[in-house]
């Protein structure tokens, strides 16, 4: 018995020695395996993180009405070595679920963030999105404030609301619901700047466009107009797994 007490404590002790090796220094802000964590409004909740290990296999975002249990993957990050990442849940039945983030080591290794609910920012206005694209895969990003005020601000990134990559792989179109009437366009630029084309009258506010729209994978750049105001500019990413037009 005691040997087996022995051995446990032994199996213990390197788990905990493997796992300090492997991750990061914790903080406060949103460098895992701490996120950060804004409800937006309308159950539009942003997860948005920092990551600084070098060994990371996998990040996954977690979803659940219960703190303790019930959690089931929303999205699993394509890239999960992206300095800078984060998404958008569009999908939350209502704004004070409870959110955490599993990351997977080497060797086996993982470990979940904290679970922790959303902050209500009032102040989040569609005037926060940068006019330029930033530099992390997948979908697209926003520069918003460090949550934590006492740090120097950092960009964390955040998808667009109004265009981004759906998971199944189309490019998903989400207009404002505004109830005045409104013209938008849209182009579609190569990540050179070279254009692709244009919707010059969107018909309908909820939509989405095939990648195969776009003849390779990759970062695309989009140009969103209301009434022929440009409104936001930004960029996308569509999956290493794209299957080029024959």
């Amino acid at each position: 018995m005691k040997k087996l007490t022995f051995l446990f404590l032994l199996f213990a002790l390197l788990i905990s020695s493997l796992l300090q090796a492997q991750s990061p220094p914790r903080d406060n802000g949103d460098t895992l395996p701490n996120f950060a964590l804004k409800n937006v409004g309308n159950n539009r909740i942003i997860i948005g993180w920092v990551n600084n290990f070098t060994n990371i296999k996998q990040i996954s975002i977690q979803r659940s009405y219960d703190s303790l249990s019930g959690y089931k993957t929303i999205l699993t990050v394509p890239d999960p070595t992206t300095p800078q990442n984060g998404y958008v849940d569009a999908k939350a039945t209502h704004g004070r679920m409870f959110y955490r983030i599993y990351i997977m080591l080497d060797k086996g290794v993982f470990l979940f963030s904290n679970a922790k609910r959303p902050e209500l920012d009032t102040t989040f206005r569609r005037s926060q999105l940068p006019n330029n694209g930033d530099k992390f895969p997948m979908i697209d990003s926003v520069a918003m404030p460090n949550f934590n005020n006492n740090k120097p601000k950092s960009t964390t990134f955040l998808p667009s609301l109004h265009v981004y990559t759906n998971r199944d792989g189309y490019v998903r179109i989400s207009l404002p619901g505004d109830e005045k009437s409104k013209k938008y366009s849209i182009k579609f630029f190569d990540n050179d700047e070279t254009f692709l084309f244009e919707i010059k009258e969107v018909k309908e506010k909820d939509f989405k466009i095939d990648k195969t729209n776009f003849y390779h994978a990759g970062w695309f750049r989009f140009e969103l107009y209301e009434d022929e105001k440009l409104i936001e500019k930004h960029k996308f990413y569509l999956e290493k797994d794209f299957t080029p037009v024959p």
